[in-house]
């Protein structure tokens, strides 16, 4: 098949994210606004005017329209999630599961993330787009070669599976989306540091954010999702 990179990697483009107060979707905002050929960056986060609120599923959608009357956008991230919430870090074995934790979990991770799909694909515009979602490594099945971090992990299986059925759905429309699901690394961050002591290698948000846009320009046609890792490399789902 011809590669045929998304438009957002060779003509003027519009580009929206989501969850741009945090460290990685603030380095994207950054990096759309330092490229001349990006001429307008929507952000979105819990700063927004509009009360945006992960969990809340009407502010998504609230939010959503407000951010139409801007687009259609050539780019999508979706640069939402947590790691630890509340406070209590991964899971690392069966004992100390708590239902309360695994719902938080999966309502940060995944139950949020798919109603911003929902109701913010629909704001891409035609042709070679793309939608782009931060997901993580440990979501990789066959990849689980440590185990633990039981909420964490299947919080972000559940988000891929998500990801990819959307893909198909969208695809049918719209043969020339690219859904992304991104592993950016270990990034250093405030919500990352009690995480990234032993963690080689330790990027900046910037570093991490340039090798995921390099990927994601490089995308050629595919049935589904990629899951891809910030240097290009796939994932096995």
């Amino acid at each position: 098949m011809m590669h045929t990179p998304p438009l957002f990697a060779t003509g003027q483009y519009q580009a929206l994210v989501v969850g741009s107060s945090g460290a990685i979707g603030g380095a994207f905002a950054k990096a759309f606004q330092a490229d001349p050929r990006c001429t307008h960056v929507e952000l979105v986060s819990r700063d927004s005017s509009s009360d945006f609120d992960l969990t809340d599923h009407e502010s998504i959608r609230a939010q959503a329209i407000l951010s139409s009357a801007r687009g259609p956008y050539q780019i999508i991230i979706d640069a939402t999630g947590a790691l630890a919430i509340n406070g209590v870090g991964p899971e690392k074995a069966l004992n100390s599961l708590h239902p309360e934790h695994l719902m938080q979990a999966y309502l940060i991770n995944t139950i949020g993330p798919a109603m911003v799909l929902r109701y913010f694909a629909p704001l891409l515009a035609r042709g070679s787009s793309v939608y782009a979602k931060l997901s993580a490594r440990v979501g990789s099945i066959t990849d689980n070669q440590k185990g633990g971090w039981y909420g964490y992990r299947s919080s972000k299986a559940a988000l891929n599976m998500i990801l990819q059925t959307a893909a198909i759905e969208l695809q049918r429309k719209n043969p020339a989306l690219h859904v992304v699901a991104l592993q950016p690394g270990t990034v250093r961050s405030t919500l990352s540091q009690a995480f990234t002591s032993s963690a080689s290698p330790v990027l900046e948000p910037a570093q991490s954010v340039s090798g995921m846009l390099h990927a994601l320009k490089a995308l050629q046609p595919k049935s589904g999702a990629y899951f891809l890792d910030y240097q290009g490399i796939e994932i096995p789902w």
